[in-house]
């Protein structure tokens, strides 16, 4: 039997389609393996764009840097290392000998010879009274004004010992910053005069240094850090504008923003397991003359604001890969968005069926409803954007709001004429053209 019209022109059609997709294929791989390109190197900048970012805006910006460590000044690990230091520097001033200087000539024998049995449980008494002077400052608010007041001061030789510019009183000796205690020695001698201690005021202008950060690589690393402080906020939106391109060349657009958004989260993870692991190996290079817990603290409180850029780009990057998979075609997707509607819809019948009216909005809500729906996206993002530092909770929270409203427009858009239908059982599978999942038949 000769084949028809109909049968003739589905078989033309065929062969042509086949052609059409054998002619495309080698360009859609080159636009495939350039748009994969794009997108890795995004992601490897991403995290260096994060660093930049940091060091742009603690070292660039002084308000920001003091902000960051004044927490400090109430740290008991960094008021105990302080104390500690300050004692050590009092301590190499003060002569047991020198106390007997004010008792009389005839006496001075017989309370050397007593002295002398106590040892040096005296002078572990001594240096307990002059500690606890040293701590009691320390804790003080006089300490936490001058330690706020000297790094805003400072925040030069802070950009000098991180960048190699500038100058001021914190120093970079020996691959270390330092601040100088000499103030906070001098306030612990006039408490040691005050209480009694009068030999304290025969102690000369002590300088001791308390170390911040030590590294015996600050001089390799150096000129890193300053390129990183120069790209500032320029490197993460080039790694945006990356990624971005390597979506829009893509030609299964969705998996690529799904690719992306997951890579990126992926790279600022392994930057957050990375400055846990560089702390670890930070605080054991350390000589005996730092304390460890003090480092630690200083430490922490400096990377605090990038440990939560961390968290907020990766869980970002987990919100867009999630929003773009639940927003394809794929059959699981398609159930998630089926049995969300068929909720909002059963919820909106039953309020329906209670008197419950939504007036002249329902219609308007569905006429709009996809505009309305794009307006609530937008002004997420536009929260985000002008949230000022944002973390990961603003992030799911954001995330949440939004959710909440596209349930209450859902909700309004629904229409109580239309029955609610159970999900249908599941078919085969097919490709989408899109190319971000299988659609259910």
């Amino acid at each position: 039997m000769a084949p028809t019209a109909d049968e003739n022109e589905l078989a033309q059609l065929r062969v042509r389609v086949a052609a059409l997709e054998k002619g495309h294929r080698p360009h859609h791989r080159v636009r495939s393996f350039f748009a994969a390109l794009l997108i890795v190197i995004g992601c490897v900048l991403a995290p260096l764009g994060a660093v930049a970012a940091w060091t742009a805006d603690e070292v660039g910006d002084t308000d920001r840097y003091v902000a960051t460590v004044a927490p400090l000044a109430s740290d008991p690990a960094v008021q105990s290392a302080v104390a500690n230091r300050v004692t050590d520097a009092v301590m190499g001033h003060i002569d047991l000998d020198a106390l007997l200087a004010d008792v009389a000539p005839a006496d001075r024998p017989r309370l050397t010879k007593a002295l002398g049995k106590l040892g040096d449980a005296l002078e572990s008494a001594l240096r307990s009274f002059v500690h606890d002077k040293a701590r009691a400052v320390a804790a003080s608010d006089a300490f936490a004004t001058f330690w706020t007041d000297a790094n805003r001061r400072v925040h030069a030789a802070v950009d000098k010992a991180l960048t190699g510019s500038g100058g001021g009183a914190v120093q970079l000796t020996d691959d270390s910053v330092q601040i100088d205690l000499g103030p906070v020695v001098d306030q612990v001698k006039q408490r040691l005069v005050d209480d009694g201690l009068t030999v304290a005021a025969k102690i000369p202008e002590v300088h001791t240094q308390l170390t911040v950060l030590r590294s015996d690589d600050i001089g390799k690393v150096k000129t890193l850090f300053r390129v990183l402080q120069l790209a500032g906020w320029w490197l993460p939106v080039i790694a945006l504008a990356l990624i971005v391109a390597g979506v829009l060349l893509a030609v299964r657009r969705r998996r690529a923003v799904v690719a992306g958004a997951l890579g990126v989260a992926l790279a600022l993870a392994l930057l957050g397991v990375g400055l846990t692991v560089f702390r670890a190996v930070y605080l054991d290079a350390l000589p005996s003359s730092v304390s460890p817990s003090a480092a630690g603290s200083v430490y922490d409180t400096m990377i605090r604001y990038l440990r939560t850029t961390v968290r907020m780009v990766v869980t970002l990057g987990l919100v867009v890969a999630l929003a773009a998979w639940l927003t394809g075609p794929g059959r699981h997707a398609l159930r998630v968005r089926r049995r969300w509607h068929t909720g909002l819809a059963s919820t909106r019948a039953t309020a329906a069926h209670a008197g419950l009216r939504t007036g002249p909005v329902g219609p308007w809500v569905r006429r709009y409803r996809t505009w309305l729906g794009w307006a609530l996206v937008a002004g997420a993002v536009l929260a985000y954007l002008l949230w000022s530092h944002p973390t990961g909770w603003v992030v799911v929270g954001l995330a949440l709001a939004l959710l909440l409203a596209l349930a209450i427009l859902d909700f309004l858009a629904a229409d109580p004429a239309v029955p609610v239908s159970p999900d249908p059982p599941d078919s085969p599978e097919r490709t989408h053209p899109d190319g971000g999942g299988t659609d259910p038949g």
